[in-house]
């Protein structure tokens, strides 16, 4: 069983604290709390409900297994996402839900952030972080006023700068989409060293004119799927391409735009 997490109890967590839990259970990174990662999470709040002293969970786990998926996995698949674990551990103002309820698509997720990372880095700095969630909560048509947009940023801060150095990364930001919107995560487990990938973009820029069009990406992403095994469809293939064209300029995806979310780590 994994190690207890100090905050897995029902008092209201912090937006720190709840990415803590997150962090701990999601052991892989694949944006879902499942398998062994979901029995060790099912444990530990079993625990944390009976109390500290508790005796070890009994042999009805796999039945109260059932009856909480059932009450808390919306979508049923079997696994639990981050929006679904917001509404099982309560969280200050109920951030996550709020924010996700109106964070738009990941494309224009893609858009804003496009504006911001102007160096094309995968990284903005903390200080232009308020005009990042505006200008993404404007696209959603959602329109706070000044003191609640300052909540909203403070609490990203707390969440994702943990180091404090005053960057806040694309890959971990865009853990506030959906997951199903959160094409990121399709490329995780395949991240591309900088000479494959420079190989990759070579042999896609078929024309030689340095960046890769909108068909060019058709082609690359359908080849990465099916060679990694990925699932997909015309429908997720659009969508991924949607998403990451929204950071290209004027349909030109340059090798620094194309980079940031195919590599392990983009070169600065």
């Amino acid at each position: 069983m994994a190690q207890p997490v100090p905050h897995l109890h029902l008092a209201e967590l912090t937006a720190t604290q709840f990415m803590d839990v997150w962090r701990h259970f999601d052991s892989d990174g694949n944006g879902f709390i499942e398998g062994q990662e979901l029995e060790d999470f099912l444990e530990e709040l079993e625990t944390a409900r009976k109390g500290l002293n508790a005796d070890p969970v009994d042999a009805s786990l796999r039945e109260k297994m059932r009856e909480f998926m059932q009450k808390f996995d919306q979508n049923s698949d079997g696994r639990i996402e981050m929006l679904e674990l917001a509404q099982i551990l309560p969280t200050e103002e109920n951030f996550l839900l709020c924010f996700r309820q109106f964070v738009g698509s990941s494309s224009e997720f893609m858009a804003a952030w496009r504006k911001y990372d102007t160096d094309r880095s995968g990284y903005i700095e903390s200080n232009e972080l308020k005009g990042f969630l505006s200008d993404l909560l404007k696209k959603a048509n959602r329109h706070y006023d000044d003191k609640k947009l300052s909540e909203y940023t403070q609490t990203i801060l707390k969440m994702f700068d943990l180091n404090g150095d005053g960057k806040l990364g694309l890959s971990e930001m865009a853990r506030l989409l959906p997951v199903q919107e959160n094409f990121l995560l399709k490329f995780q487990s395949f991240k591309l060293s900088s000479d494959e990938f420079g190989a990759i973009f070579t042999y896609y820029d078929k024309d030689g004119n340095g960046y890769i069009d909108e068909h060019e990406l058709d082609a690359l992403l359908k080849d990465l799927y099916q060679n990694h095994k990925m699932d997909f469809d015309s429908h997720n293939l659009a969508s991924s391409k949607k998403s990451i064209m929204a950071l290209s300029d004027g349909g030109k995806l340059f090798r620094t735009e194309l980079e940031i979310v195919l590599c392990k780590e983009p070169s600065l």
